[in-house]
């Protein structure tokens, strides 16, 4: 994934996320682990996990950055990148919570050619993300790619307003991946949510607590820990997802940039470690998923880059 800002994991113990759709606290299907491990992006996110860190000691993880570190355009912020473009055919839904059925297609220059072959990353050719402007609601689905290259899926959003709509996939033909957006609005009378003030703690649901410790440093690195807990004894059996213990997307309130990694070898629990760099002051949320008796769970974090994972923010970026 290319991103401005950078994470890479040091000790996974997070169970890894995806499924259908989900929030803070809300169960997806399980799933059984154990699925193909492939190689992944370069300079991080979707990948093997010993490849991340070796990415990680050279400066290299996350897309989007530059050997010295520096950042590129991050992910998600453009439709169309390096001839690949993200058709998002369903950019209207009718209504909140009506479930509904999302379709579009990755194509190639400007033919309009859709791509059919792509790499299999962490047992999916792609992943979906949907998350509100307001950055309260948000979605990774696994859509269902037809023979032609339309993908498709079911989603139900809970409220009206803006969206943002992130294709993350390498095509078969390219080395490094992509992180695409577009964006969809669903109809209904809207009012913007306020960010969730920054806290080092976050409720997952059914007795999990998820915490974090340390900061985002803004354009130098700096560790973020967790640790998973379920009526207040620490998790030490958590399980496998899409062949890693641990999944991370970050972005940034505002513009959306966004940031998909996957923890290094490890686990199973309950303390994993990210060192991050942030390209810029401004606030964050990240949202970690991890996967427990066969249920897997979001922890959804307000973080203000430059200043402690507790400290509250100054400002939300709406």
């Amino acid at each position: 994934m290319k991103t401005g800002l950078k994470i890479t994991a040091f000790a996974a113990a997070v169970a890894a996320t995806f499924g259908t759709a989900y929030g803070v606290g809300k169960g997806v299907d399980p799933v059984t682990a154990g699925e193909q491990k492939t190689a992944g992006h370069a300079g991080g996110g979707h990948g093997k996990e010993a490849e991340g860190a070796e990415k990680a000691q050279d400066g290299h993880a996350g897309h989007g950055t530059s050997a010295a570190g520096a950042a590129a355009v991050p992910g998600g912020l453009q439709i169309s990148e390096r001839g690949y473009t993200l058709d998002l055919r369903t950019r209207h839904i009718a209504a909140a919570g009506e479930r509904t059925e999302l379709s579009f297609a990755i194509t190639k220059d400007d033919t309009g050619r859709k791509v059919t072959a792509y790499r299999t990353e962490h047992g999916k050719q792609l992943h979906l993300i949907v998350a509100s402007r307001d950055l309260t609601v948000y979605r990774h689905l696994h859509p269902a790619r037809a023979a032609d290259g339309t993908w498709r899926t079911p989603v139900e959003l809970p409220k009206a307003g803006g969206y943002r709509v992130f294709a993350d996939f390498t095509p078969r033909a390219e080395k490094e991946g992509l992180t695409l957006g577009a964006d969809l609005a669903v109809a209904g009378k809207y009012a913007p949510g306020d960010l969730p003030a920054a806290s080092r703690t976050a409720d997952a649901g059914d007795g999990y607590e998820v915490r974090l410790g340390g900061g985002l440093g803004a354009g130098s690195a700096s560790e973020l820990t967790l640790s998973v807990a379920r009526n207040g004894k620490p998790v030490t059996d958590l399980q496998p997802y899409l062949g890693s213990y641990g999944h991370l997307v970050a972005l940034r309130s505002g513009d959306l940039a966004y940031l998909h990694v996957h923890p290094n070898k490890g686990g199973p629990g309950p303390g994993v470690s990210f060192t991050a760099t942030a390209p810029s002051n401004g606030t964050y949320r990240l949202f970690l998923d991890f996967k427990h008796n066969g249920t897997v769970r979001t922890a959804e974090f307000t973080v203000q880059a430059g200043r402690s994972a507790g400290d509250r923010p100054e400002e939300h970026g709406h």
